[in-house]
C-alpha cells in the first residue's frame, strides 16, 4: 500500500529479472513490438485519402464512407481493452498471435467490399485485430527494460506509432492516385501475415514468471478458455494521477489531429494543392518529427529520472519523470500549432507552405516529448498492469479525439483556421498545467486511490 509520505525506493535485487534477455535480443523485441505498434494508427489513417474514391465506387456519400474512419477509432479502443485484458492471462506472445488473423482477414474483406456496409463490417474486424499493438507493446517494454532504460525504448515505440499516423495518408493518397486502394489493403493483409510469422518464429514470452493468470491455475487443460472482463482496465483510471496524465496526453494529442485531419482543407486549399499524393506528402514532416524526436524524448526521459534520483540520493518519486514534458508541452506544441494557424491565414505562396511544414515537423517532435514520459510513467507505477493502463489510456483518448476531430472542420468553417489552431494550443497548455499539478501532488494522488501501485523494487 502506498502512503502519501512514502517515496518509492530503489533496490538492485529485483533488477536481475531484466537480464533475462541479451541486449541484441531486446533490440529485436523492440523492433517487433514497434512494428506492431505502428499498425493501429497506420491502418486507421490510411483510408482517409481514399474516401472520395471509395464513395464513388460503392455508390455512397462522402459522409457515409467517412464512417469507416470513425468506426476504426472505436474498434481500436475496444480492441485495445480486449487484447490487454487477455494478455495478462495468456501472455503477450499468444495475444499477438491471436490478433493478427483478424487483421489479415479484415484487410482482405475491406479490399473485396462491394457495399459500404460490408466495408464498415470488415473495417471493424481489420482495426480490431491490430489494435492491441499499442497496449501490448508498452507492456512488453516494461517487462524487459529497467527503470532507467525504459524511456528510451518506449520513445522508439511511441515514435513508430506516431510515424505510422503521419506516413499513412501519404501512402494512402499515392495508392489512390496511382494504384488502387483495394490493392493497398491486400498488401496490409500480407503485412499482417508476415508479422505473425516473425512473432511466431522469433518473439519470446516476456511476462515475468508467475504473473500470468494461466500460471496460477491449479488444473490446466490443453485448451483453456477463460472470460476476462475487458472493461476492467478502465477502472484503473479512477486513480486521480492516472486519469490526470491520460487527460493531459489527450489534450496534447488534439493539436496533432487539429493540424493533420483537415490538412487537405487548410494547407491544401490555401496553397492550391489538389493532387492526393502531394497532399499526403505534406503529412511527412510530422512523421519525420516523430521519428527524430522519439529517441531524443526517450533519452531525456531517462536522464531526468537518473538526475532526480541522484538529487534525492536514491529517494525519488515516479512523477519526477513527467518533468521531461516541459520542453514539448510548454514550448514546441503550443507555438507550432498556433503559428501554423496564423501562417495559413496570413502568409501565402511557397514561404507560407514551407513555414507550415516546419510547424508540422516541430509539432511532431513536441508530441513525442510529452507522450513518451507519460507512457513511461504509466509503466513505472503500474508495471504489473502496464498493458491494461496503456489500453485504458488509448481507449478513453480515442473517444476524446474522435469527438474533438469531429469538431475541427466545423470550427474552421465558423471561426477560421487561426483561432481553431490557437484554441488547440491553449488546450495543450491546459494539459501541461495538469501535468504540473500531478508532479507536485502525485504522492497524495497515488495515496488517495491505490490501484496496485508498486514500489520501485518491483518495477
Amino acid at each position: 500500500m502506498v502512503t502519501e509520505d512514502s517515496p518509492l525506493l530503489t533496490s538492485t535485487a529485483h533488477e536481475a529479472i531484466y537480464d533475462k534477455f541479451k541486449l541484441k535480443q531486446k533490440r529485436w523485441i523492440v523492433f517487433l513490438v514497434s512494428l506492431a505498434g505502428l499498425l493501429p494508427m497506420f491502418v486507421s489513417a490510411i483510408l482517409v485519402p481514399s474516401i472520395p474514391q471509395i464513395a464513388r465506387e460503392l455508390d455512397s456519400t462522402h459522409a457515409v464512407a467517412s464512417l469507416a474512419v470513425s468506426l476504426s477509432m472505436f474498434a481500436t479502443a475496444v480492441g485495445a481493452l480486449v487484447w490487454a485484458a487477455y494478455s495478462s492471462f495468456y501472455g503477450r506472445r499468444s495475444i499477438y498471435l491471436y490478433g493478427m488473423p483478424f487483421l489479415c482477414v479484415g484487410s482482405c474483406g475491406v479490399a473485396a467490399s462491394t457495399s459500404v456496409w460490408s466495408l464498415l463490417f470488415w473495417r471493424f474486424i481489420q482495426t480490431f485485430g491490430c489494435s492491441g499493438g499499442l497496449s501490448l507493446g508498452a507492456g512488453v517494454i516494461g517487462d524487459i527494460y529497467k527503470l532507467e532504460e525504459r524511456g528510451t525504448a518506449i520513445g522508439i515505440f511511441f515514435g513508430a506509432a506516431l510515424f505510422g499516423l503521419a506516413v499513412a495518408p501519404f501512402l494512402g493518397g499515392a495508392a489512390t492516385q496511382y494504384w488502387s486502394w483495394r490493392n493497398l489493403h491486400y498488401l496490409i493483409g500480407a503485412w499482417g501475415l508476415l508479422q505473425m510469422l516473425l512473432i511466431y518464429l522469433s518473439f519470446p514470452e516476456t511476462s515475468h514468471p508467475g504473473t500470468l493468470g494461466i500460471d496460477k491455475l491449479k488444473r490446466k487443460r490443453w485448451i483453456h478458455i477463460t472470460w476476462v472482463n475487458p472493461l476492467s482496465s478502465l477502472w484503473l483510471l479512477r486513480s486521480p494521477n492516472l486519469f490526470a496524465v491520460m487527460l493531459a496526453s489527450s489534450l496534447v494529442l488534439i493539436s496533432d489531429y487539429v493540424l493533420l485531419v483537415p490538412l487537405a482543407y487548410t494547407i491544401g486549399v490555401r496553397y492550391g494543392i489538389t493532387n492526393d499524393a502531394i497532399i499526403g506528402a505534406c503529412f511527412l514532416p510530422s512523421g519525420l518529427g516523430n521519428f527524430i524526436g522519439a529517441p531524443i524524448a526517450g533519452r531525456l526521459s531517462d536522464t531526468v529520472v537518473r538526475r532526480w534520483r541522484k538529487k534525492g540520493k536514491g529517494v525519488w518519486f515516479p512523477e519526477d519523470r513527467l518533468r521531461a514534458t516541459w520542453v514539448g508541452g510548454l514550448i514546441m506544441i503550443p507555438l507550432s500549432v498556433g503559428a501554423s494557424g496564423l501562417i495559413t491565414t496570413y502568409i501565402g505562396g511557397p514561404i507560407g507552405l514551407s513555414l507550415n511544414l516546419l510547424c508540422l515537423f516541430t509539432n511532431g517532435m513536441g508530441v513525442d516529448f510529452v507522450m513518451n514520459p507519460i507512457g513511461s510513467y504509466n509503466v513505472d507505477v503500474l508495471h504489473s498492469q502496464s498493458a491494461e493502463i496503456t489500453a485504458a489510456n488509448a481507449a478513453i483518448r480515442s473517444l476524446i479525439l474522435s469527438g474533438a476531430t469531429a469538431l475541427v472542420v466545423p470550427s474552421i468553417e465558423r471561426i477560421g483556421v487561426a483561432w481553431t489552431d490557437i484554441i488547440a494550443g491553449i488546450l495543450a497548455l491546459i494539459g501541461q498545467g495538469i501535468i504540473f499539478l500531478t508532479i507536485h501532488y502525485g504522492d497524495r494522488m497515488r495515496a488517495s486511490v491505490d490501484v496496485g501501485f508498486l514500489p520501485v523494487e518491483d518495477i
